[in-house]
């Protein structure tokens, strides 16, 4: 049985205090490290313009991918570089989705479950999410990029505005865990039919809500920061790879918290 994890891939420009550097991102390529290590049955599916990209995942043949005719680009920049929790951000907001029939020739035989990461609005359409939800396996999705709009242009990119849409309940309809920070909880509401809502609110730590039951999860603390760009999909992997072995709400999220405390050490990925 296998965990299937699909989203783009990105090139990115990361920029703390000034300083500047190129390198591969995305919430899917930060996943796969964390799985790679903690639950090592996966196959990462991601969509791009450039297939040699997925050259820098941690396992070259536990990677798909959907060529397309551009790839999503984001500049994260930290201006201030004593609080990695406030980034301003921009993106080029492409539009590639990713299809039932990009799909159905390369998903594996027997999965375990999906793990869906959207970086905007575009990448998962309706038909998409209702043919990965047919497999009637649990599907754990990031919320975040099903919210992202363009806002003002910003020489040739996009500053990014989160906002609801209509169509968002039935989106998440039949998902068994969804994972967003206080902001977008704000933005969305929490009154959704699923299993798990866990909320992360960076360096305040996270709380996981299940059955009505609220479980607080404290972080851990971290005095050699580094980069906070992934983090939270670094948290939502480790997070992954517990519940789904059987792991307790509470184990999963301390466990989540003290990988997503390393990788803040480390630049890039986990």
């Amino acid at each position: 049985m296998t965990l299937v994890i699909i989203g783009p891939v990105t090139q990115d420009l990361v920029v703390i205090g000034g300083k500047s550097t190129y390198k591969v991102g995305g919430a899917t390529y930060f996943q796969s490290f964390v799985f790679e290590k903690f639950y090592n049955d996966y196959l990462a599916i991601v969509n791009c313009c450039d297939e040699s990209i997925a050259d820098e995942f941690p396992s070259r043949d536990k990677v798909k991918v959907i060529l397309k005719d551009d790839t999503h680009f984001f500049i994260n920049s930290y201006p201030n570089e004593d609080n990695k929790d406030y980034r301003d951000q921009l993106s080029n907001f492409v539009q590639i989705p990713i299809l039932k029939n990009d799909l159905e020739e390369i998903l594996p035989e027997n999965i375990d479950g999906f793990v869906i990461n959207p970086l905007n609005r575009y990448d998962f359409p309706t038909e998409t999410m209702d043919y990965l939800k047919s497999f009637n396996v649990p599907i754990f999705i990031s919320v975040q990029g099903f919210l992202r709009i363009p806002d003002v242009e910003v020489n040739g990119n996009y500053t990014i505005k989160l906002d609801t849409f209509d169509n968002l309940t039935n989106v998440l309809e039949g998902v068994s865990s969804i994972f967003l920070d206080e902001y977008e909880a704000s933005i969305i509401g929490m009154d959704f039919d699923v299993d798990e809502l866990v909320i992360t609110d960076g360096s305040n730590g996270s709380r996981i809500i299940s059955d009505n039951y609220e479980t607080k999860i404290n972080a851990f603390a971290c005095d050699n920061i580094a980069d906070a760009t992934g983090c939270g999909d670094t948290y939502m992997a480790a997070y992954i790879s517990r519940r789904i072995n059987g792991y307790s709400i509470k184990h999963s999220g301390e466990f989540a918290s003290k990988i997503a405390s390393e990788k803040l050490t480390k630049f890039g990925h986990y």
